[in-house]
């Protein structure tokens, strides 16, 4: 009788799980489904992207000043490259400020040396708080160039700085690694421009310069990595903007402008503090709290994502480097659903509550640790005689078939969009690294979020070296 209660239990917890992992699966599955039909509508919607020429005969003068806002930390490497495609963009009225993080390495010393900065006095307010300045530094080359450097206190401590700083009403944050498209400045303005009193936000397209010829700050050819690794990301970075991104900024629900490449009014991000010190997703905190402050101060608004700037970046080419990467985003997503939890399902934050963090429930939160436990629990199951195999079946069939779905449909929205692959080879390679992914990258990817899970639950703050061999020398 107590074998029998006993094989009653264990069957009935298999039974829940089973439910709760594919429940969860049929929750992503729907959210992502939602994502693809908004993606495309508003695709349909968009008007012809307008040429480079014709952007700045209609906006040059009316264009406001942009502070480019640039924190580095040990980023000797790339900093110096990717400040020389910044100071050559195709924008009427802004500067590049530099800030160098307490760099370990020499990331300072290359910039003196490259630009040949001198010490200089700039007032500027106090209006958000970080570690003390050490110095300021012009250069004689160009007036738009000023760098700034400040005690060690991480990347949100560094972009308070700049935001101190800069005198321009907006400022966009890019990374240190990464090099603009001569008109993403333009092209990301342009809400600004067309609609000044509600746009608060505008975040552009993040794409893979690994495997492409650089030269003097710009993607000369573009071609794909060479390294599997680097072409998984590829998929997962057009699925993630031409995708998710696009589709709750057509509804104003983005919960995400890319720590890469963002543009911010200055005044909006001053009145909630700036971005947080400590965060380890500083960049999705920040508009949290972006979307809270208006809320709550019942003002309209708008947070948008627009396809056509591009920001090229250097991604990991290293299992490990990538897992480090990947296992802090996880803390970073789960840190922000925490810290402002009380917003989740809150009808005071309409649509970004019920739709935004629902979003952030279903995918961050709980996504990962269902598909786990679904790789691990569903077969077992299986094993032992617990479930049917047509339920096995029906499960890998939900993972797979639809993770090559969705993979696909990105790079027609790709297509679509951007068009930045013109050799057809690029898309019939990435067509098979979207269905190739799902078999192996995509669990992996899994296992290091729940990595980041248990990371969370320990308060681990570690950042972790991001190794990097260079933009300028990536070649095909």
């Amino acid at each position: 009788m107590m074998v029998a209660d006993w094989s009653h239990g264990v069957v009935l917890a298999a039974s829940i799980l089973s439910w709760f992992i594919i429940g969860a699966g049929l929750a992503q599955t729907a959210v992502y489904l939602l994502q693809l039909i908004v993606a495309a509508y508003a695709l349909s919607r968009r008007p012809p992207v307008a040429r480079s020429a014709l952007l700045w005969h209609r906006y040059g003068d009316v264009a406001p000043p942009i502070a480019l806002l640039v924190p580095a930390y040990n980023e000797e490497v790339n900093v110096v490259e990717s400040v020389h495609s910044m100071l050559a963009l195709e924008y009427p009225n802004f500067e590049v400020i530099v800030i160098n993080d307490g760099s370990k390495d020499q990331t300072l010393q290359r910039l003196i040396e490259g630009f040949k900065l001198v010490k200089f006095h700039r007032p500027y307010e106090e209006a958000v708080t970080h570690k003390p300045i050490r110095g300021l530094y012009s250069s004689p080359m160009t007036e738009r160039l000023f760098v700034i450097d400040k005690e060690n206190g991480g990347k949100a401590d560094a972009q308070n700085a700049g935001i101190n700083v800069c005198r321009a009403p907006l400022f966009c944050v890019i990374d240190g690694d990464s090099i603009l498209e001569p008109d993403a400045l333009m092209r990301a303005a342009q809400p600004f421009i067309d609609d000044p009193e509600r746009t608060i936000a505008v975040g552009g397209t993040i794409r893979i310069a690994n495997g492409s010829r650089i030269e003097a700050g710009r993607v000369r050819e573009i071609h794909l990595p060479t390294r599997l690794v680097a072409l998984f990301q590829v998929v997962e970075y057009l699925r993630a903007f031409l995708m998710a991104r696009l589709a709750w900024s057509r509804i104003n629900t983005l919960m995400l402008v890319s720590g890469a490449f963002g543009l911010f009014r200055r005044a909006e991000v001053v009145a909630v503090g700036g971005f947080t010190k400590g965060s380890m997703g500083e960049d999705m905190d920040l508009v949290i709290k972006l979307h809270r402050y208006m809320r709550d101060t019942k003002r309209k608004y708008s947070i948008q994502f627009v396809p056509e700037p591009v920001c090229w970046t250097e991604a990991p080419e290293t299992l490990s480097v990538l897992g480090r990467q990947r296992t802090r985003w996880q803390r970073g997503a789960l840190e922000c659903f925490f810290r402002y939890r009380s917003m989740l399902f809150n009808p005071r934050y309409g649509r970004v509550g019920f739709l935004g963090f629902g979003h952030i429930l279903v995918v961050d939160v709980l996504g990962p640790v269902a598909e786990v436990l679904g790789y691990v629990l569903i077969p077992a199951f299986w094993l032992l005689g617990i479930l049917s195999a047509e339920y096995l079946l029906a499960f890998t069939s939900l993972i797979f078939t639809y993770g090559v779905c969705v993979s696909v449909c990105s790079l027609v929205l790709e297509e679509a969009e951007l068009q930045r692959f013109p050799r057809a080879r690029d898309l019939a390679v990435l067509t098979a690294v979207a269905v190739i992914e799902n078999f192996g990258y995509r669990q992996l990817n899994n296992f290091w979020r729940v990595k980041g899970w248990w990371q969370f639950l320990r308060g681990d703050q570690g950042w972790g070296e991001m190794t990097r061999t260079g933009l300028g020398g990536a070649k095909k």
